[in-house]
């Protein structure tokens, strides 16, 4: 029987998986089952990272609003602060309101004053 020649495709396909856990240490760079579950593995991880990262990211801004009305005596809580905007309509986000509450204080004393009024 002649021999067979198999094609490349195979070849191609695991280089380009093998591209992707480059960085990898010992066999989960190497070996193809094995890159295989690491890069479902990477993939799940980095889906469940996403939705991590937001939810840090709001405490962040939550607890970047609630020092900066605390150490100047804006309000009494961070709570307080977000129902009131609420009843106002006031719609700003907490990512907005920590950047305005970092870079220009005086802006949020404003926003504050038009909630007490």
């Amino acid at each position: 029987m002649t021999r067979i020649k198999r094609g490349y495709i195979s070849r191609r396909r695991r280089t380009k998986m093998r591209l992707f856990t480059s960085t990898f240490h010992g066999a989960h760079s190497k070996l193809t089952r094995i890159i295989n579950q690491q890069k479902t593995r990477a993939f799940a991880s980095a889906h469940q990272d996403r939705g991590r990262q937001k939810r840090d990211f709001r405490r962040l801004w939550i607890t970047r609003i609630n020092t900066v009305i605390r150490d100047n005596k804006v309000y009494f809580s961070y709570s307080k602060l977000i129902h009131k905007l609420y009843k106002q309509q006031l719609l700003l986000n907490r990512k907005i309101l920590a950047q305005i509450g970092i870079l220009n204080k005086s802006c949020l004393y404003m926003i504050s004053n038009e909630i007490i009024k």
